[in-house]
């Protein structure tokens, strides 16, 4: 129960400070997310809004990686799951296990898709200046794939581009 307050709250704050960011033009740029044991940023124009993962409805026939549905403000929702997508998608394993409360970040509704990626946690939100460098994804990475950046303390970020990935002929192709 604890959990799901700290998530409650953490949600709220990461929304106030979206909420001022897009008011006050600060430079935040990307919504920071772990996702099977990597750290992942979605572009904040790209990205939705953040939900704790509740009454899931599974899909028959789908992909592994397709969760099933949900109910959002009272739209119909597909949830992927992000880690078990990108894993299949680049021939990795996942690297960690899924969350135990995990959360679900929806597209925004300028991309027309009605979908939902499960992350495993929320980390905040992220500016340029929080990075030491930046690279292009490595030959061979999924079209999704944005540049790579590293922080000051050492540790890699994946950006991943939300409207590539939600055109992906794989990513709409959920039928096993």
């Amino acid at each position: 129960m604890a959990n799901r307050e700290a998530l409650r709250e953490l949600q709220a704050r990461l929304a106030s400070r979206l909420q001022a960011a897009r008011l006050e033009g600060m430079s935040v740029a990307w919504l920071a997310l772990r996702v099977g044991g990597k750290n992942l940023l979605f572009p904040l124009g790209q990205s939705g809004e953040i939900f704790p993962l509740t009454s899931l409805q599974s899909v028959p026939y789908a992909r592994d990686w397709f969760r099933g549905v949900i109910n959002i403000r009272g739209g119909l929702y597909g949830v992927v799951d992000l880690a078990g997508f990108i894993s299949v998608d680049t021939g990795t394993l996942r690297t960690e296990p899924a969350a135990q409360e995990p959360s679900v970040v929806t597209l925004n509704v300028a991309l027309e898709v009605n979908c939902a990626l499960q992350v495993d946690g929320l980390l905040g939100l992220r500016g340029a200046d929080a990075f030491a460098s930046s690279s292009p994804a490595d030959a061979g990475a999924p079209p999704y794939f944005g540049n790579q950046f590293l922080d000051a303390a050492g540790e890699q970020w994946q950006e991943i581009d939300l409207r590539i990935l939600s055109q992906t002929p794989q990513f709409l192709s959920i039928s096993a």
